[in-house]
C-alpha cells in the first residue's frame, strides 16, 4: 500500500516519493486535500523536531511525548535533555527508576508528569508493557496498551504512533488543532466534537496521518485560528 512505511531496523524507511504518492492517494479520496496539498505542499507526516534524540529507542520516544504534554516542543526538548544528563544517557526504564519524583521535578517537569514518567518506566520494567515490540503491534492494540498506563492519554499515544512508530493511518481526533482545522475546512459554525472528527476521518483511511499533517499545517495560514494542541487526559 502506498505510503505505509516498512520497517528497516528500528526506523521506518519511507521515501519522499512514497510520501508524495500517499498525499496524492488522499487527494483522490477527498479532493479538498488535493487542494490543500497544492497550496501547502507535502509535509513529512512522521517528523518530530527532536533532532533524532529518540529515534533508536521506543522507550525514550514515549518519555518525550509524555514530557511534551501541554507544553511547547522546544520546552519539552530542554527538559528531555536534562533527563538525559540525569540518567547518564538515553533514558531506560532502569535509569529513570533510579530517580524519585523530586529528582524528576528538579529537571523542570511538573509533579504529575514526574509520576507519569515513573509509572511508564515501571510498566515497561515489570513487563506490563513491552514497548520494544510495539513496532509489530496493530495501531489499535498499541494505543490500548499505552493508554492503560497512568498518564498516557489518547493524544500522547497517537503522537507516539505517528512520530515514533511512523504509522500512516492515525487521526488524533481529540487534538484541538485538528478540530479547528476541520472547522475551517468544512466552514462549520463551531469546532466539531471528537466523534464528529472520527466520523469525517473514515473517508480518509488508510492515510489519516497524512490528512492530520495537512490539517495541522493549514493552521499556520493567516486566516486560521491559533489554537494550541493539547493532551486529552
Amino acid at each position: 500500500m502506498i505510503g505505509v512505511p516498512e520497517r528497516s531496523g528500528r526506523v521506518n524507511a519511507i521515501s519522499d516519493q512514497d510520501i508524495d504518492s500517499a498525499y496524492k492517494e488522499l487527494g483522490y479520496l477527498d479532493p479538498r486535500f488535493e487542494q490543500l496539498r497544492e497550496r501547502l505542499g507535502t509535509p513529512d507526516p512522521f517528523h518530530f523536531p527532536d533532532g533524532g534524540r529518540t529515534v533508536d529507542s521506543n522507550f525514550a520516544g514515549m518519555v518525550m511525548h509524555i514530557l511534551a504534554q501541554q507544553i511547547a516542543t522546544r520546552v519539552a526538548l530542554v527538559i528531555y535533555d536534562r533527563l538525559v544528563t540525569a540518567t547518564g544517557g538515553t533514558p531506560t526504564p532502569e535509569t529513570v527508576l533510579m530517580l524519585d519524583v523530586e529528582q524528576l521535578k528538579a529537571i523542570g517537569t511538573s509533579h504529575s508528569k514526574a509520576t507519569y514518567v515513573r509509572s511508564f518506566a515501571e510498566a515497561v520494567s515489570s513487563g506490563q508493557l513491552v514497548i520494544d515490540q510495539m513496532d509489530s503491534v496493530s495501531d489499535k492494540d498499541a494505543e490500548e496498551s499505552l493508554t492503560r498506563v497512568k498518564g498516557i492519554g489518547p493524544w500522547s499515544a497517537e503522537m507516539f504512533l505517528i512520530h515514533q512508530l511512523r504509522r500512516s493511518d492515525i487521526l488524533p481526533a481529540g487534538d484541538l488543532g485538528i478540530r479547528a482545522a476541520i472547522r475551517n475546512l468544512d466552514s462549520l459554525p463551531e469546532v466539531p466534537s471528537i466523534d464528529e472528527v472520527r466520523a469525517r476521518g473514515e473517508a480518509w483511511k488508510p492515510y489519516r496521518t497524512y490528512a492530520a499533517a495537512l490539517l495541522w499545517r493549514s493552521l499556520s495560514e493567516p486566516a486560521a485560528a491559533a489554537l494550541d494542541r493539547s493532551e486529552e487526559a
